[in-house]
């Protein structure tokens, strides 16, 4: 419920009193002392108006403050003012004014032209910091206000209309102008305005977790005309991508959802606010270690785990073990807002990525001193050492089609079963001879060509894989003996691939590894299927009674594109920009359909069985009795992404303190890798409506000795525990309580386990369903 403010409406009630008596009542006595008046009652506001306001929300999406730069003087000799209105969500989710604010901050900055020939072309002035106040101004009702470090601070006044509640106006009491003000700021140069606001709670007096923050206001204060700052080259769209949206602005305000520094300020413009010149210590103070400008703190932060070991300072505590889940030379997985990034190019952002160069000296930068910012553009200006081609931005897309791979036939005669696979290296067909294994990035863990089976349940059943051959007529052919002649009647043949190939990002071209290279490429494959026997489509052809059929939309639960899978690549992508570095030297695989070719229910048992969590003294200890005896890809996806797969610290890991160090997004979010909504538009489930699995699984095959004894656990509560949340023996306790069955429990038969109850309170739209605890 939420609380609202309500005039309540004063009724006069006249009564008469006639009193009845015998005889006479008496005269009447003298009149009394008149006696002291009393206190003035506090005036009520306008019954209307309040009736329809609130002084809580329940999230901070809830709460909209509203600026206009009509409304707002903080630019010349005028004395300061700001107005604005406050909405919350009032019944029936109406927008209603918000009432009764006590504490705000107030962030004003500046971009202006740069006329030194150091830094940036376009700087930011925080007006706090220009005139020595700190970063931001507070307001009040009192004009005064307690600071963080418990001093008494000067502040505007804060005043509440009593006619118009939710409207807000603030002026300075104080000597001189407010400290907001930049009296020497240009009028005609771009203002950013925004607002923190202080003290709101929900409904049972509890804090808003978030900071509640306005959408920063850019304007010209010459003119009041609205703007569009030349700075911002990084969205917060990019941002939310793998941070996530706080809920309720993904497709509008777009708020970041879980940036952990100051807990959360929610856009790249409230960052920097205080992440600006005012700042920057440049990034040779070796007790701090980093540039806290904005431009160059998020590159060191995101590349902290690649430069750890020439971190110093505060930077090596906090960044040293931050791992960046895309490539880190592609600039454009965050830069998507312009090419400022590439155009722009000065010492403090590129050396806060490249800290071991030493541009005074020459070191690490072949012995060349720039004599300035301005001469870097001569040579990184454009060329192979602009930025762009510098970093071989896009290069995986330059090189996808470096080989690419079309299955065109599976037969099997005598006994063997032949594939055939057409060519193209560096897009022409090879010459006869081109044996493709010294083009692989990592020979030593290929199998290459990826073919076997499925199950009943679409799962992958390995088994036929094979090594590359040598191209002949521009076609690989593959054979396989079979141990009978009749394996393959009445089965479904997959055929893909796992090749990484060597890529050279000068040439856009796949090369010989003895050529040396750059990155990984996968082969570009399509998985075909091949259905074998008297199951096949008639009208195929015939070969030993033997029919196979091209399978376009076989329904696999790890098969790209079908609604049994409810994991979205899309979303895996958004943030890792690709899978393929995310396996790679290993493996060159794109999609879940090649990841479940060993990630499945037919290969079980783990080569990392045991977690480890960081303890006190920074070294990591397994958690005992805690292990994971199958390499399911629900599993090992849940597993690396919530700490229960980490050995030390690098990638996600639980840190000392029990905290989720590396996963960016908020973890509770399930949408941030799952998907929103089915191909026909609807919502997607986890569960089916008969308490299983939307996939179709009811089992998965576990082993504590890689499938020499394999057990049957069920797939919901490994799912669960497989987060760290719910890894302990409580939650174990609760899944068995509830029909689970779990390694050790000796189940040898799939079938032979239950389905859990799951489903009948965690089910989507029940009152403890996933989409409501999460």
């Amino acid at each position: 419920m939420k609380k609202y403010n309500k005039t309540l409406l004063a009724a006069a009630f006249i009564a008469a009193f006639g009193l009845a008596g015998c005889g006479s009542d008496g005269s009447d006595g003298a009149d009394g002392v008149d006696g002291v008046n009393g206190v003035d009652g506090t005036d009520g506001s306008d019954g209307a108006n309040a009736s329809l306001s609130v002084t809580t929300v329940e999230n901070a999406y809830d709460y909209n403050l509203t600026l206009d730069p009509a409304d707002i003087v903080v630019v010349g000799s005028d004395p300061f003012s700001i107005k604005f209105t406050v909405t919350g969500v009032g019944t029936g989710n109406a927008e209603v004014p918000f009432s009764g604010l006590e504490k705000v901050a107030l962030y004003v900055t500046s971009q202006s032209e740069n006329t030194t020939d150091t830094g940036a072309p376009i700087l930011w002035t925080n007006h706090a910091l220009a005139n020595d106040f700190g970063s931001s101004m507070y307001c009040t009702p009192t004009g005064t206000a307690v600071a963080r470090g418990g001093a008494e601070v000067e502040a505007c006044t804060l005043v509440e209309d009593a006619a118009n509640p939710g409207t807000y106006t603030g002026t300075w009491a104080h000597d001189g102008n407010a400290p907001v003000v930049l009296a020497d700021g240009d009028a005609n140069d771009l203002v950013r305005v925004m607002v923190r606001t202080y003290d709101v709670v929900d409904a049972d007096g509890n804090g808003i977790s978030d900071k509640i923050l306005s959408t920063p206001l850019d304007f010209i204060p010459a003119t009041g005309e609205l703007a569009v700052s030349e700075k911002d080259s990084v969205s917060n769209a990019a941002c939310i991508k793998c941070h996530s949206s706080l809920d309720g602005y993904a497709d509008t305000d777009m708020r970041i959802a879980n940036i952990g520094a100051h807990h959360n300020y929610q856009k790249v413009e409230n960052c920097v606010a205080c992440h600006n010149p005012a700042y920057a210590g440049g990034q040779d103070d070796e007790d701090v270690g980093f540039n806290a400008n904005f431009n160059a703190m998020i590159h060191t932060i995101h590349a902290g785990h690649h430069i750890a070991d020439s971190l110093t300072g505060e930077a090596a505590e906090m960044f040293g073990e931050i791992g960046f889940p895309a490539e880190l030379n592609e600039c454009t997985a965050c830069h998507d807002n312009g090419t400022q990034w590439n155009d722009n190019v000065y010492e403090e952002a590129c050396v806060s990525c490249h800290v071991d160069v030493d541009l005074a000296t020459g070191e690490n930068h072949n012995g060349i001193v720039p004599s300035s910012d301005a001469v870097c553009s001569g040579c990184h200006g454009a060329g192979s050492l602009s930025p762009v081609e510098a970093h071989s931005v896009n290069r995986r897309a330059d090189l996808t089609d470096g080989l690419v791979l079309n299955v065109v036939s599976a037969e099997v005669a005598a006994g063997e079963l032949t594939v055939i696979i057409d060519v193209e290296l560096n897009g022409a067909a090879p010459i006869d001879g081109t044996d493709l294994t010294d083009y692989l990035f990592n020979a030593s863990f290929a199998k290459n060509i990826l073919m076997g089976t499925l199950d009943d349940n679409g799962d992958y059943v390995p088994g036929l894989s094979v090594a590359a051959t040598v191209v002949t007529g521009g076609q690989l052919t593959l054979t396989q003996t079979l141990a009978d002649p009749t394996d393959l009647d009445g089965k479904t043949l997959y055929v893909s691939s796992e090749m990484n190939m060597c890529g050279d990002a000068e040439t856009d071209m796949i090369v010989a590894t003895a050529d040396g290279c750059d990155v990984g490429i996968p082969a570009n494959i399509e998985t075909k299927y091949f259905v074998f026997g008297d199951t096949a489509a008639t009208g195929d052809e015939t070969t030993d009674n033997l029919r196979f059929v091209n399978s376009t939309d076989y329904n696999a639960p790890t098969q790209v594109g079908n609604d049994r899978t409810t994991a979205d690549e899309a979303k895996c992508n958004a943030c890792h920009d690709n899978m393929a570095h995310i396996k790679a030297p290993r493996h060159g695989v794109t999609n879940f359909t090649q990841c479940a070719d060993c990630h499945n229910n037919n290969y079980p048992g783990s080569y990392h069985a045991d977690v480890a969590v960081e303890s006190d003294d920074g070294t990591f200890v397994q958690v005992e009795g805690l292990h994971y005896y199958n390499r399911d890809l629900a599993t090992v996806a849940h597993r690396y992404h919530s700490g229960t797969y980490a050995e030390e610290a690098s990638g996600v890991y639980i840190d000392k303190d029990g905290e989720l160090v590396n996963y960016p997004a908020t973890k509770t979010n399930c949408q941030a890798c799952h998907k929103d909504a089915n191909a026909d538009g609807d919502a997607m489930p986890f569960f089916d409506g008969t308490g299983k699995l939307t996939s179709g699984r009811t089992a998965i095959a576990a082993s504590d000795n890689y499938g020499a004894t394999v057990e049957y656990i069920s797939p919901v509560a490994e799912a669960c525990r497989s987060c760290h949340a719910h890894s302990g023996d409580a939650a174990l306790a609760h899944f068995k309580s509830n029909g689970a069955t779990v390694f050790g429990d000796n189940i040898t038969s799939a079938d032979a386990v239950p389905v859990e109850s799951c489903a009948t309170c965690h089910a989507e739209g029940k009152t403890y369903g996933l989409d409501s605890v999460h």
